[in-house]
């Protein structure tokens, strides 16, 4: 099949503008996403076992089931329960709840960078476990973890997708408007790719960029 480019092209302003909507979504959802794993570290680091294990088992599950299960759960499950959600709110939730579980992780690994000593220090100076997550932990975590987290926010941005199954009228969706009237999925496929790509490799770059900050400092 010749691939006819003048296609890709007529159809990129509508795809740029479905791009725009896709980067609105994936940031709204790793906003999220951030502040549960925050409030999931900061009690998985408190004292209470109960806590800590229903953080492990719900990492676990979005661990081991797929994600666009996990979409439908909230899209369609929490309006029985009288949440009612716009499709691209119901989408947001399950693409931030769904990332929460792999940023509490990073966090984890962010949280046992940080030196001991600092925190027995500050205990010792009477400082309260609320001050010293505030003042001590969670500043220089982020600190460690801007890199992974970046990269976090590339899978984000190549699950939104799947939000187009529940009507969300992102990238893909539009995608899928616009070849269901010309009749050319490649071409306009491949203006998707592209954009992507180009979405996916700044952010690379950008966590590639953060890495290397990182270890310099720490050098």
């Amino acid at each position: 099949m010749k691939l006819d480019l003048t296609y890709t092209w007529e159809a990129l302003p509508r795809l740029l503008q479905g791009a725009l909507i896709t980067i609105e979504v994936a940031l709204a959802a790793m906003v999220l996403s951030v502040a549960v794993a925050t409030a999931f570290t900061i009690l998985r680091a408190g004292s209470n076992r109960l806590a800590s294990f229903a953080i492990d088992l719900y990492i676990s599950y979005v661990r081991g089931t797929p994600l666009l299960i996990q979409i439908f759960i909230v899209y369609y499950v929490l309006p029985r329960i009288s949440f009612d959600l716009p499709p691209i709110v119901a989408g947001i939730i399950a693409l931030g709840l769904s990332s929460a579980a792999f940023t509490t992780e990073i966090m984890r690994g962010g949280l046992a960078a940080i030196p001991k000593g600092q925190i027995e220090a500050a205990k010792s100076l009477g400082l309260s476990q609320s001050a010293i997550s505030r003042r001590i932990i969670i500043p220089q975590m982020f600190n460690l973890i801007l890199p992974p987290l970046a990269n976090e926010f590339t899978l984000v941005i190549k699950a939104t997708p799947l939000i187009s199954v529940i009507t969300v009228v992102e990238l893909m969706r539009i995608a899928q408007q616009i070849y269901n009237a010309n009749y050319h999925p490649l071409e306009v496929m491949f203006g998707v790719a592209i954009i992507f790509f180009i979405i996916n490799f700044t952010l690379t770059r950008v966590a590639s960029l953060l890495e290397r900050r990182n270890a310099e400092k720490l050098a």
